[in-house]
């Protein structure tokens, strides 16, 4: 072998590499910047997370809820570990294939002019056509972006399920101690009559009938306080906690009043909600995939170099050439010809965007039922919380004060004052009722728009005014 020769090999591998690194450095400088894009828009749920852990007491409120959801939920974390893995597809399709060395070994050595040929060294490397890598590359890139919007839908969903559980659990604890009050109430009421029927002052029948309604409403909040541990476990669930731990119950809360309109909603929705976006990430992923399937049309070129290790020639009359190595550069294409699989797989890439289209506009057309239906129930639940707070109830109290007054002198009977209670408590039930639904439905909405909709908090919920028990005496 010609030492001198053999810079000839070293100055072709260098070429070859110094091309695919390049090649492939302007690709990693691309995904580097779209991985830095992809980590700042994590802003948004980094923001929740306290410089502390955050411990569930009860001083939290429903945004200590949601935060310890986001940082704790495995649903969330799954999404997001989705996300990323998609991210990390991007330079692994946008890389050159790898190059490929050749080593040969001459069994029998082939005899030459200028001597025995006896091993060989080959260095190839593919190109795909151009353009092919960079199609490739986008298409990965959508599908990371349909992960991230997938992530984005996990975390209004995960915030909609804590809301929807919090605002139950509200309720019960409302409807916990409205009947608690009127338990109390009916056993001053009790007290009142077994006075009276010692005193032959009424009938038996009325004293059974209000320890009947007493059991009642004793059996009522019993049913309630046994259901705490189902709407607990519902919410831990959310959580990330054990289905028995305790929570708190929740405090008190504040309404958002506020007159929505529905075509900005509707547009909101077009715009914001993550479910959307997936359907558009991954039609405008299937164009490209039909681009990729047309330069399937294009060879891939393939450039390679080989070296012969060369021998000393034998004999008396040696060629001044003698033991001189040989290099040869070559160049190969693959042939396209089998085109009913190379048009198979455009019409199959254009079905796909076809069906992708189609679905995005389905998909728009469900979600837009739903936002209707989501802002008539809250609508109508705002209704109910005016008409039961400014009219219902206030007259429900001012009807059980009245006939109170009547019962004690005597002027209205025990059943009387029994109707007025429990159309109180009715009005009291619903319109905790109205409160509960309000907030859930508002929360679906958001979820649904994808985003948070500013509202103006202006009504406190605070219990109705009591009603003072009777005295046990006549």
């Amino acid at each position: 072998m010609n030492p001198k020769v053999f810079h000839g090999p070293v100055l072709a591998v260098a070429t070859i590499a110094l091309v695919g690194c390049t090649y492939f450095q302007r690709n990693s400088q691309d995904f580097d910047s779209h991985h830095q894009r992809a980590a700042m828009s994590l802003a948004g749920l980094e923001s929740l997370a306290p410089d502390e852990p955050v411990l569930l007491t009860e001083e939290s409120g429903l945004s200590d809820y949601l935060a310890y959801a986001a940082l704790n939920n495995p649903g969330l974390e799954a999404a997001f570990n989705r996300w990323k893995a998609a991210l990390e597809q991007i330079p692994q399709v946008k890389a050159m294939p790898d190059p490929r060395f050749t080593y040969r070994y001459y069994i029998q050595e082939v005899e030459t002019r200028v001597g025995p040929q006896k091993q060989g060294l080959g260095l190839s490397q593919t190109f795909p056509w151009f353009g092919k890598l960079d199609l490739q590359g986008d298409a990965a890139t959508r599908a990371a972006e349909a992960q991230r919007y997938a992530f984005e839908a996990e975390k209004l969903k995960l915030f909609f399920r804590v809301k929807e559980a919090y605002y139950e659990y509200y309720y019960l604890y409302r409807n916990i101690q409205i009947t608690e009050e009127n338990i109390e109430l009916l056993k001053s009421f009790a007290g009142v009559l077994e006075t009276r029927y010692e005193a032959s002052r009424t009938t038996h029948p009325e004293l059974i009938r209000i320890q009947v309604e007493l059991g009642k409403l004793e059996d009522r909040r019993d049913t309630l306080l046994e259901f705490r541990g189902p709407i607990v476990s519902r919410l831990n669930a959310s959580l990330n906690r054990d289905p028995n731990a305790q929570l708190p119950w929740p405090g008190s809360f504040e309404i958002e009043t506020i007159t929505l309109d529905e075509r900005q909603l509707l547009d909101w929705m077009r715009h914001h909600n993550p479910d959307i976006q997936i359907l558009e990430a991954e039609f405008t992923q299937t164009q490209t995939e039909i681009e990729i399937a047309q330069k399937g049309y294009y060879p891939d070129v393939t450039v390679g170099f080989d070296w012969i290790d060369t021998g000393n020639a034998t004999g008396a009359n040696k060629p001044s050439d003698s033991g001189q190595d040989a290099m040869m550069a070559s160049v190969s294409l693959n042939l396209p010809i089998w085109y009913d699989s190379l048009d198979a797989g455009v019409r199959e890439a254009e079905y796909r965007s076809l069906a992708a289209k189609a679905a995005t506009a389905q998909r728009r057309n469900d979600l837009a039922a739903d936002l209707k239906m989501s802002l008539y129930q809250f609508r109508d639940a705002q209704r109910k919380i005016s008409l039961f707070r400014d009219t219902l109830i206030p007259k429900a109290i001012e009807s059980v004060k009245v006939t109170e007054v009547a019962f004690r002198g005597g002027q209205a009977s025990f059943m009387d004052m029994l109707d007025a209670q429990r159309v109180l408590l009715e009005f009291q039930l619903s319109y905790e009722r109205a409160l509960a639904d309000h907030q859930k439905k508002l929360a679906q909405m958001e979820m649904l728009v994808g985003k948070q909709i500013g509202l103006d908090p202006t009504l406190p919920v605070e219990p109705e005014e009591a009603v003072e028990p009777l005295a046990a005496t006549d």
